[in-house]
């Protein structure tokens, strides 16, 4: 069968000489990362400041280029640092003395997790909903959790600890229902698991380029629901937030009419040129096309856990599982350490295991390569 996602092997260097199944946690360098960083650091050297007026351009740009990926309307994504910030720029928008309820389950990033417990200074009631087995969280049980008091849900899409995909059409449903906020972080989904921010009904949504946009740190996103941008006020806020930015007048916030009001302080303009190639590539491949070979690479690797007697623990069902495959055994931590001295990128996480995912550059024989190459050192090899 012919894979005619493998003609964009040639736009990632690392490739050569890596067997890169890491893309869950750090996707490969596109080539032409180099040249638009070179473009940044050119127009600093020969425009100095008057590079601000084609700086600044290019978060809109880099917006839209995200938007196309999360099916999202024209001006209701706002680009930021990273997700812990924009989480908690959305926090500050919120007051608890009405409906002080945040409900999450307890497989959501750490990260996310430590921004809403802080609110409980400002009154915030955390609920937690636990998982019976450490991959996925009862849809059930997160509904119910869900209740009048709610203000917000921040889930994540696809769990970063197993791969699993929250059922989120069933809890926007349910929050709509009584009333409550749904941020998604969509992280671990973007880039490989085709969705709409629009369809599926949320009101935020957030991530970031590290992983599978193959665009390194630094270009995080914010969508805000169209209905929703000039309905909130962040506290946590900055001069780019303001109608006005260069008018700089004192001393309140007048904020944007426009998504910029969740801006902030000064965007970091030269992640977004970083940034650029993964997300143009993305967008023009179509996550469609990169999900099915996902699919079809997943489950080969499965077939390898299980012939290896490898513990699963990511879903088995094709429709709840994102793109990455997570599977332990005694020793799984030094095993990962010694795949990556060898070049067989990937990485491993506690209650996870080894963590490893194909991407649209990725080759059948890599997978089993690196299936392969498991075997060989737990043999001593």
């Amino acid at each position: 069968m012919t894979d005619e996602l493998l003609r964009w092997r040639e736009e990632f260097p690392s490739l050569k000489d890596t067997v890169y199944m890491v893309s869950h946690s750090l996707g490969a360098m596109p080539r032409k990362t180099r040249e638009h960083m070179a473009e940044f650091t050119d127009l600093w050297v020969e425009k100095g400041i008057v590079a601000w007026e084609q700086w600044l351009p290019e978060v809109d740009l880099a917006a839209a280029r995200i938007g196309k990926i999360l099916g999202a309307p024209a001006g209701t994504v706002i680009m930021n640092t990273n997700v812990s910030t924009i989480q908690a720029v959305i926090a500050s928008c919120l007051d608890y003395r009405a409906r002080p309820k945040v409900v999450y389950s307890e497989l959501n990033f750490p990260s996310v997790s430590y921004v809403w417990k802080a609110e409980e200074r400002r009154g915030a009631e955390v609920c937690v909903v636990p998982s019976d087995d450490g991959i996925e969280v009862d849809t059930g049980r997160m509904i119910e959790a869900i209740d009048e008091r709610t203000l917000i849900v921040p889930i994540s899409h696809v769990l970063f600890r197993s791969s699993a995909q929250k059922d989120v059409k069933a809890i926007v449903a349910r929050a709509k229902e009584v009333g409550a906020l749904v941020l998604l972080d969509c992280y671990q989904s973007t880039g490989t698991v085709p969705f709409s921010v629009e369809e599926l009904g949320v009101d935020f949504a957030c991530g970031g380029s590290v992983k599978w946009l193959c665009g390194g740190p630094g270009a995080a996103y914010l969508y805000v629901r169209p209905d929703r941008i000039s309905e909130f006020a962040p506290r946590l806020t900055g001069w780019f937030g303001h109608r006005s930015p260069f008018a700089f007048t004192m001393p309140e916030q007048e904020y944007s009419p426009s998504v910029w009001r969740y801006a902030g302080g000064t965007p970091a303009i030269a992640a977004l040129y970083q940034a650029r190639a993964g997300a143009e590539m993305i967008g023009e491949i179509g996550v469609e096309k990169i999900r099915a070979k996902s699919l079809r690479q997943t489950a080969r690797v499965l077939a390898r856990c299980d012939g290896a007697g490898y513990l699963v623990n990511s879903p088995r069902a094709e429709a709840r599982r994102g793109g990455t495959v997570c599977f332990d055994f005694e020793g799984a931590d030094k095993v990962a350490k010694e795949l990556n001295r060898r070049r067989f990128l990937c990485d491993h996480r506690p209650f996870s295991g080894i963590r490893m995912s194909p991407h649209f550059y990725s080759t059948d024989e890599e997978c089993d390569l690196f299936m392969d190459e498991v075997e060989r050192i737990r043999a001593g090899k």
